[in-house]
């Protein structure tokens, strides 16, 4: 027969096992299982408390537009704005200190300007020599940033260099006209040989967004050329086209500074 006297107390000690134990003030709970096991239970989540965790974190943006967006949304009187034109960026702490109260200092929002595509690849042949044919090659790649000579002409010489990669380059000369003039002989199956002239010109200018969603700005490149062999290899020199993407960030600065009331420092916040 079951002894049915002890059923209060053993039902009274398997409550006070049961019961949760604060081990940190605020809601970090100790509870025993019905299995024997120790769980850690945490209240201090705002699911439990109803207060929302605070903002922290880093937010990358790429352009100036973006950067306005996120910072009109977040930013506070103490929000503080830095600039370095060296590494081309713009920093945001936006719950920096205030005269008056300390901040966290890690919720930032920061635009780090990305080069476009052709730009890169306009800085990645600058001041190299390469065969005729990827000259020509990159020249025809290109021409929506061609400006003058306009791209029609320079597809022209593109082709026109295209077709002498097979000539043997005899000389060079500068007209006055400001173009380079090289003469070659070219062996034909018709014949000896048939003479011929390529000219092009000394400088051209170029148009490029140096970032992404940025204006394009225009660059002067001067032709280069070296003849040895027989063989002409061509290339161009960008005239300072890190000073140039300077001033675009300096442009882009701009549009940040108009677009919020906060003076932007010129540094790296801490």
């Amino acid at each position: 027969m079951t002894n049915t006297d002890n059923v209060p107390a053993i039902t009274a000690l398997a409550q006070q096992a049961l019961a949760p134990k604060e081990v940190q003030p605020g809601g970090i709970y100790l509870v025993a299982t019905a299995s024997g096991h120790i769980e850690r239970v945490d209240l201090t989540g705002p699911e439990h408390t109803g207060v929302i965790a605070r903002k922290r974190g880093t937010t990358v943006v790429r352009d100036a537009a973006s950067f306005l967006t996120y910072y009109g949304k977040h930013q506070d009187d103490a929000s503080e704005v830095y600039s370095d034109v060296e590494k081309l960026t713009v920093t945001a702490v936006l719950d920096a200190h205030a005269a008056d109260e300390a901040g966290f200092g890690e919720h930032r929002l920061h635009l780090a300007l990305r080069r476009t595509r052709a730009w890169q690849e306009w800085l990645d042949l600058d001041g190299k020599l390469v065969d005729q044919d990827r000259f020509a090659n990159f020249l025809e790649d290109h021409l929506p940033n061609l400006v003058d000579p306009d791209a029609a002409t320079m597809l022209e010489i593109a082709q026109s260099i295209k077709a002498t990669t097979k000539a043997q380059f005899q000389s060079s000369t500068r007209l006055q006209s400001g173009e380079r003039k090289f003469a070659y002989l070219e062996e034909t199956q018709a014949s000896a040989g048939g003479k011929g002239d390529l000219a092009i010109p000394e400088t051209f200018k170029i148009a490029v967004p140096p970032f992404e969603g940025a204006d394009a700005y225009s660059m002067t490149a001067r032709f280069k050329y070296r003849l040895g062999g027989g063989q002409l290899t061509l290339g161009f020199k960008l005239e300072q086209p890190e000073e140039r993407a300077k001033a675009a960030f300096a442009d882009v600065l701009g549009t940040v500074a108009e677009g919020i009331n906060t003076p932007i420092l010129n540094g790296t916040p801490a």
